[in-house]
């Protein structure tokens, strides 16, 4: 009697661990794909933002390219300042985003693979697009961020400026880092184009830009 009670007992614990695994592993997928979906709007947030904003000022912007070896552009901006590759990046609502002695925390952890791989990727970028236009041509990486709690923005961390969408935008407007004439506008964004190939998650049109 003794052995079948804790045989019935020893049943009942382990059902309810693996219940609780289960529910666990659901929760994990459920999140993971809950800030997938948040990843994905925000690009198309940020999308709107370009199109309404620096696209009507005499920028061009390349959507959903690739930077071979090296990963997605989800939005590269020519502009009379500049050339930026805007990175757009998802988080928890609750998730803590803060700068410490110029680095990047997350939850208080540090981002060494997420911001070396944008810096990367935009150093690629320049060195692909300067091949083509044949003159040098400097890409800055800046990130959207989506979500999170920030304390202050824009901020700048590991040399990548972070803020929200409208925020970034405004940064992008009044920080140049070049003087760059309309016709010089528009050929370096003929040479991104040919640089840098069609790739990603969504593809709202570019205006002026004709995909190659």
């Amino acid at each position: 009697m003794c052995g079948l009670l804790v045989n019935a007992i020893f049943g009942i614990v382990m059902a309810l661990l693996i219940a609780a695994a289960d529910t666990f592993v659901h929760w994990r997928v459920h999140h993971a794909s809950s800030v997938w979906r948040r990843g994905l709007r925000g690009e198309a947030r940020m999308n709107r933002w370009l199109r309404h904003t620096l696209e009507r000022r005499g920028h061009r912007v390349l959507y959903e390219r690739v930077v071979p070896g090296h990963g997605p552009a989800d939005q590269l901006v020519v502009g009379p300042g500049g050339v930026w590759l805007v990175h757009n990046e998802a988080w928890h609502p609750d998730a803590e985003i803060s700068h410490h002695g110029g680095r990047l925390f997350i939850d208080g952890r540090t981002q060494s693979k997420l911001v070396g791989g944008l810096t990367a990727r935009a150093d690629a970028a320049a060195e692909l697009i300067s091949r083509v236009a044949e003159v040098p041509v400097k890409v800055t990486p800046v990130l959207a961020v989506h979500g999170g709690r920030l304390v202050r923005t824009p901020f700048t961390a590991d040399g990548i400026v972070f803020a929200p969408p409208p925020r970034l935008i405004r940064w992008m407007s009044r920080n140049p880092s070049a003087d760059h004439s309309p016709d010089e506008v528009e050929a370096i964004a003929r040479a991104a184009v040919r640089a840098l190939p069609i790739g990603g998650r969504l593809t709202p049109p570019a205006a002026g830009i004709t995909a190659a």
